[in-house]
């Protein structure tokens, strides 16, 4: 009787230990995701970290000039931000790449976006629970050439290959490009959104993730 009333004891800990788990999300990406820094808490993914509260744990994974293309000049998949993600295994994963993609020496390589998108979402959710959710997010406008990036890339092939990659994948979409329509004072380099660009771009995507 004792040693049954302990295994019960144990058990209401371990039920009690999983509820309070918090809901991991992964923010993939290149410098939009990483901000100001990965630990600046103007970042998207800490100004949506203080929005989901401590119910998630939220991690930014953004690493600047990164492409989703393998033969881009700086693929994601080289960099140990691919690793970490796997390692987090997260229930939610955010994934914001493709606007490096659009630079003319990247986008020669257009054939394969769709192919290495869905790839790079296959690996991840090797390591995410079975339940777990990938968002695949059509990023903010590009307003003007700038770094190379290009906005009709951007802003038309890429927008309609990331909608169809959404749907093949199984995955959520978000759309982050609506949202900025008419608001090119939220963008002042015509790439990166400001502080409160990046703050409409946390609420866009909390909301989504508590639906």
């Amino acid at each position: 009787m004792k040693n049954l009333k302990l295994t019960f004891a144990f058990l209401l800990i371990a039920t009690f230990s999983f509820a309070q788990a918090p809901i991991k999300v992964a923010c993939v990406g290149n410098s939009i995701t990483q901000g100001p820094g990965r630990d600046n808490p103007d970042s998207y993914p800490l100004q949506m970290q203080a929005i989901l509260g401590d119910d998630y744990q939220v991690g930014n994974f953004g690493v600047s000039g990164r492409t989703l293309l393998r033969k881009g000049d700086f693929p994601y998949w080289n960099e140990p931000q691919f690793q970490e993600v796997k390692d987090f295994a997260a229930d939610v994963l955010i994934i914001m790449l493709g606007t490096n993609d659009s630079k003319p020496q990247n986008w020669k390589f257009a054939s394969e976006f769709r192919q290495d998108y869905l790839d790079m979402i296959h690996e991840f959710k090797k390591t995410m629970p079975v339940d777990g959710k990938v968002y695949v997010i059509l990023p903010v406008p590009v307003t003007r050439v700038n770094f190379g990036i290009t906005p009709d890339v951007m802003n038309n092939e890429q927008r309609l290959m990331l909608i169809d990659i959404a749907h093949e994948s199984g995955s959520e979409l978000i759309d982050l490009y609506t949202p900025f329509m008419g608001k090119e004072d939220l963008l002042p380099d015509g790439v990166h959104p400001n502080t409160e660009g990046l703050g409409i771009m946390a609420r866009v995507i909390a909301r989504a993730i508590r639906l």
